[in-house]
Order: structure tokens, then C-alpha cells, then sequence
């Protein structure tokens, strides 16, 4: 293996790592919408969708951890390889895609969460009379 295989890594992680911290300011933008619109009492749709947005928040913290350690493992595998340690190069590659993968693993999970979310907003939706 050479330096230039898990270096091929790099782009694709920042790539992820910015994709997962945009999702993450999405949500804490649309908690702050809420917060300020719901004022001081809860409907039962609200407490569901913050229910639903816990959780996501902490899918996506998760995400991001498993996404800087394959950032992590990815540099030190680069490290190794530069320094001609090279089994340890690729072990320390491999352990870097299986951290990528958990982190995509997560990613999807939370994606299926969020469709969740949608469908609570279509159930309320569904629920309003229909006008003449």
C-alpha cells in the first residue's frame, strides 16, 4: 500500500464530516424555530417532534465522533506509511474504514429518523379538517 491509498480518504471525510455538520446546524435551528414558537406550553405533536430531534442530535454527535476518528486513524495510517511502518499502515487504514463505516451506518439510521419527523408533520396534516 502506499501513502497516496488512505490519502485518498481525506477529501471524502472532510466531505462527510461538513455534510454531518450542516445536518447538525439544521437541527439546532429548527429546535431554536420551536422553542420560540411554542412559547410555554406543549402540544403533543411538539413533544413527539422533540422527542424525534434528541435523538437525532445524538445520532449525528455520533456520527461525527466515528468521522474524526476515521480522520484520525486515516492521518496516522499516512504517518506510518511515510515512516515505512507498513503493516501498521494498514492495519491502522483498515481500523480507519471500519470507523468509516460505522459512521455511515449512523448516518443512514438518522436519515430513517428524520423521515420519521416528516411523517408526524404529515400525520398532524392528515388530521385537519378539509376545507368546503
Amino acid at each position: 500500500m502506499t501513502l497516496t491509498t488512505p490519502g485518498l480518504l481525506f477529501p471524502a471525510i472532510s466531505l462527510l464530516l461538513l455534510a454531518y455538520t450542516n445536518r447538525f446546524l439544521v437541527l439546532a435551528q429548527l429546535i431554536r424555530e420551536l422553542n420560540a414558537r411554542e412559547g410555554d406550553t406543549l402540544r403533543p405533536l411538539v413533544v413527539q417532534q422533540i422527542n424525534n430531534l434528541k435523538k437525532r442530535i445524538k445520532l449525528i454527535r455520533l456520527m461525527q465522533v466515528w468521522g474524526v476518528f476515521s480522520f484520525i486513524l486515516c492521518t496516522l495510517s499516512m504517518f506510518a506509511l511515510f515512516i515505512d511502518i507498513n503493516l501498521l499502515g494498514i492495519v491502522l487504514f483498515g481500523a480507519s474504514l471500519c470507523c468509516l463505516v460505522a459512521s455511515l451506518m449512523l448516518s443512514l439510521y438518522e436519515i430513517h429518523i428524520s423521515c420519521d419527523a416528516i411523517e408526524i408533520e404529515l400525520n398532524n396534516i392528515e388530521k385537519k379538517p378539509m376545507q368546503e
